[in-house]
């Protein structure tokens, strides 16, 4: 089987494992929760914004011992099982499991230095994808992960506003949500993040990136939001993500997660955060920067595990992804572009 072949089921789970280290929880409690605090008046400065968004900082750790991965864009892969454990800034590590393949289990990670993802390639061997974080992110036209892991992480619901990095004023759509767009400089380039801002309770409910050569490369929608009172903090418990390779069809997936266990891992592993080092497949993902898309969701190309990852139609997403409105629609997600706002300059936006 060929890397590329392999490397199909090894990003899915990457990005599942990237997904999940941001948002990973403990499926076991119904108790209901407390309403978020209204933190927001009707015209927030860019400051009141940032502080707002910014409440995540208090969460440091994020830990589970179950969490559901449904990757959409390939609907014969059965949901996947994982344990998580994420501490900031890029510490994280995902053991996911496959019910229906016996043995068959999934590696994923990453440390300060660099990244990787274990898939098997058979029951008896498995193959090690890596990169480090900081030459991956020098190239532009990245044919298997468009994005830098933290991107997925703060997809998940630890985002950031810096004030600073804010491209014009922010807008009111006509969704009643707040719309801030900001740059982010990097080693490929400048990128524009834009970020949708609930009103009064100041989470994140939307992200899209935008690459130096204005392609969408990522876009996220959370929901079920719910406070955490011991953090101060608003979570998601369900997040749609699509990522778009700059080759091949676009990347689905969503994550549900129950409750979270916030500032604790729950794991006495001192090698956590170490990468595999006794795998002697290895394939180092910056050099296969320049390959095309491997294998693709839109392909018949089977995966390392086994399952076609040939289509049964379109991917739809959920009834609450703003994208799913008509394209064009005044206000909606669908519509934004990198080179405009959706809607009038929210009033009492300063920068002083």
């Amino acid at each position: 089987m060929s890397d590329r072949q392999i490397a199909l089921v090894g990003l899915i789970a990457t990005i599942g494992l990237l997904t999940l280290t941001t948002g990973c929880v403990r499926a076991v409690s119904n108790t209901p929760f407390p309403a978020p605090p209204v933190v927001l008046n009707a015209s927030p400065d860019i400051y009141q914004l940032a502080a707002a968004v910014n409440r995540t900082d208090a969460v440091q750790q994020l830990s589970t011992n179950s969490a559901k991965l449904d990757v959409l864009s390939m609907p014969a892969v059965p949901k996947l099982n994982a344990t998580v454990n994420l501490q900031r800034e890029k510490q994280f590590r995902l053991k996911a499991s496959v019910p229906v393949i016996m043995g068959a289990g999934i590696d994923l990670g990453s440390n300060e230095n660099e990244f990787w993802f274990e898939v098997p390639e058979t029951m008896t061997k498995k193959t090690l994808f890596h990169a480090n974080h900081s030459e991956y992110a020098a190239q532009l036209n990245r044919s298997i992960l468009p994005v830098d892991p933290s991107w997925l992480i703060e997809a998940i619901g630890l985002a950031r506003l810096d004030p600073s990095s804010v491209l014009g004023v922010p807008v009111l759509r006509s969704d009643g949500l707040i719309e801030v767009r900001t740059s982010v400089p990097s080693s490929s380039g400048t990128y524009q993040r834009v970020i949708f801002i609930e009103p009064s309770e100041g989470y994140v409910t939307n992200l899209f990136l935008y690459s130096p050569d204005v392609r969408l490369v990522a876009k996220s929608v959370s929901s079920d939001h719910r406070y955490n009172e011991a953090a101060n903090v608003v979570l998601p418990h369900r997040v749609k993500m699509e990522l778009f390779p700059a080759a091949g069809p676009p990347l689905a997936m969503q994550l549900e997660v129950a409750s979270y266990t916030v500032n604790q891992l729950l794991s006495g592993d001192p090698e956590l955060f170490t990468m595999p080092r006794t795998n002697p497949n290895k394939v180092d993902l910056v050099r296969m920067a320049g390959m095309g898309s491997p294998g693709g969701f839109g392909s018949t190309a089977t995966g390392a595990m086994g399952y076609s990852s040939a289509s049964t139609g379109p991917i739809v997403p959920a009834s609450e992804a703003p994208w799913t409105q008509s394209v064009g629609m005044p206000g909606s997600a669908a519509a934004y572009s990198a080179n405009a706002p959706t809607g009038p300059p929210l009033r009492g936006i300063r920068y002083e």
